[in-house]
């Protein structure tokens, strides 16, 4: 028998907050492995410098094909048939949201339930729209726009459902180079792979950020960057933590300034980083994140449609399990991610928007909010999918890419600018919102406060 097949089972570790399996020893293959049961598709951690010689050879041996392989952060993507596929890897270093939501241990449904609060209202593009863009208004954009419209050499990647590319306000802006599809884990460069299939969410909040269709009157925040489609949103409406993975490598590879995530990771919301399963989840997530962060990308993330304080939580809504300061909803929950709240009309918090650890705000609707007549729907205006219309939807998904697109003015301004600056200029520069009164569950002074964070995002302040 080799040394290496006589080697010790792996070691779990704990580095940096995370755990950490060290690599793992080749083993021979099993006599035999599941050829006929439904496959599922897992992340797995390894020890920082593991080759993908050495990935393929355990893969092999425990009954797994890998998919992709991040040997920058040591994650892989596997997919096996084995249901003791995770009892083989360890519990700690492998995890699927897939096998999870079909053992039922999921409350989730779909995206548009959780995560878009949609006005089914649909506008053709006929007219000028602008009137009816009070969004654009609140955070001063159609000021900005006269002055500055950010740079074709910064690349916004919208980590969603996809992009229409065809939408007459983002046909200019769409890179078909810098797009991917990453539903699977691994990168997917069809154009097929990064459109819209089941949802116009991704579409919707490409508008926002850098829409502009002069013949509907409907410009977004910043239509001189280019925007790049990354679709991780399975037509399922799931988003697992390989497409999550797969999409911040992708934009950190491919040199974007700026992701908006206007999503959590699946099955949760919260992932704990001392849980079976949980813990090779959030430790993927986080390390692919960081890695983005070190190359220069800016994440900006939705803080959630659940109407609750995300610090204060004790249990998980979509799976039952405790919640303490070890869990997290992803991407979100990761440092150096810009955590985005929403507001209405009034502008005060939306009814169902999250607060708690918040740095900026931004409009994302509320029914409870409506504007006078003339001034648009309650939910923010944008493109959607379907033959190049315009329509609404309300939730902090909607916030997010408001945020991201004066964050990417901030990035065309300060060309190189490290992430963490442009965070503080997206902070430093946004218009204090205080906590009324009558807001008794806000908590903090007016300038970093648990409902609004820093304020309002400004698009006006962002370019002069």
């Amino acid at each position: 028998m080799s040394r290496l097949r006589r080697m010790a089972a792996p070691l779990v570790l704990a580095v940096g907050g995370g755990l950490l399996a060290a690599t793992p020893a080749a083993e021979a293959a099993p006599a035999a492995c599941d050829t006929t049961s439904t496959p599922y598709t897992y992340v797995v951690t390894y020890q920082p410098g593991t080759r993908a010689s050495a990935v393929d050879r355990e893969l092999a041996a425990k009954c797994a094909a890998k998919v992709a392989y991040y040997p920058e952060i040591a994650v892989a993507i596997a997919s096996s048939r084995n249901a003791d596929f995770q009892q083989k890897i360890g519990v700690y270093r492998a995890y699927s949201g897939g096998k999870d939501v079909a053992s039922a241990a999921s409350a989730r449904t779909s995206l548009g339930a959780v995560r878009t609060l949609e006005d089914t209202k649909s506008v053709a593009a006929a007219g000028d729209l602008s009137a009816q863009q009070w969004d654009m208004r609140a955070i001063h954009a159609p000021e900005a726009n006269k002055i500055y419209q950010g740079s074709r050499a910064v690349t916004v990647g919208v980590l969603d459902s996809g992009i229409d590319a065809t939408h007459p306000a983002l046909a200019a802006a769409v890179s078909a180079s810098a797009s991917a599809g990453c539903v699977t884990g691994a990168p997917d460069l069809s154009p097929a792979s990064w459109a819209p299939t089941t949802s116009d969410h991704g579409t919707h909040v490409a508008g926002t950020i850098a829409g502009k269709d002069p013949a509907a009157g409907f410009t977004g925040i910043a239509p001189g960057v280019r925007l790049a489609s990354v679709k991780v949103v399975n037509d399922d409406g799931y988003i697992f933590p390989e497409s999550a993975v797969c999409g911040f490598v992708w934009a950190a590879k491919h040199g974007f300034a700026v992701t908006n995530n206007s999503y959590y990771v699946d099955p949760g919301m919260f992932f704990c980083s001392r849980e079976p399963g949980d813990a090779a989840a959030y430790e993927a997530v986080r390390r692919a994140i960081e890695f983005s962060t070190r190359h220069g990308v800016l994440n900006v993330s939705a803080a959630g449609n659940s109407g609750f304080d995300t610090t204060a939580q004790t249990t998980d809504p979509n799976r039952p399990h405790p919640v303490d300061s070890s869990c997290g909803i992803l991407p979100k929950a990761i440092d150096g991610v810009v955590k985005v709240s929403a507001v209405g009309y009034a502008g005060t918090k939306s009814s169902f928007s999250n607060y708690g650890a918040i740095d900026v705000t931004a409009p994302g609707g509320d029914f409870v909010q409506t504007p006078p007549a003339g001034e648009g729907p309650s939910c923010p205006l944008s493109a959607t999918v379907f033959g190049g219309r315009y329509g609404s939807k309300c939730g902090t998904s909607m916030a997010s890419p408001h945020a991201a697109g004066v964050a990417a003015l901030l990035a065309s301004r300060f060309r190189g600018a490290p992430p963490w600056l442009l965070a503080r200029l997206l902070e430093g520069e946004a218009d204090v919102v205080k906590c009324a009164a009558t807001e008794t569950a806000c908590t903090g002074p007016a300038k970093n406060n648990s409902y609004y964070g820093h304020g309002l995002v400004d698009a006006l302040d962002a370019v002069r």
